[in-house]
C-alpha cells in the first residue's frame, strides 16, 4: 500500500466517520459508493471537501468526470497524482 493510498483511506474514514473500518478493511480496487463501502451523495461532498481541504485539487463540475474519479480509492489515488502533477 503506498503512502498516499494509506493518507486517501484513513481520509476517507475520518471525513466520513466511519468508526468500525481500519485502512486495511478497505480494499482499494472496490467501488465506494452503492456497492463496497456504501457511500451515498452526501459522502461524496463530504469526502471532495476533504480531499480539497488536504491535497487542494478541485473536483471540478462534469458529474461524469467525477464519478469515475470516486469510483475507488485506486481511482482518488490517481486523480489526486495527477492533480499534485499539474
Amino acid at each position: 500500500m503506498s503512502t498516499l493510498e494509506l493518507e486517501i483511506k484513513e481520509l476517507i474514514i475520518s471525513a466520513l466517520a466511519l468508526e468500525d473500518i481500519t485502512p486495511e478493511d478497505i480494499v482499494a480496487s472496490q467501488p465506494l459508493f452503492v456497492e463496497g463501502l456504501g457511500l451515498d451523495s452526501i459522502d461524496a461532498l463530504e469526502l471532495g471537501l476533504a480531499l480539497q481541504k488536504r491535497y487542494g485539487v478541485s473536483m471540478g463540475t462534469d458529474s461524469e468526470v467525477t464519478r469515475r474519479h470516486f469510483a475507488s480509492v485506486d481511482a482518488l489515488v490517481a486523480f489526486v497524482t495527477a492533480q499534485r502533477a499539474a
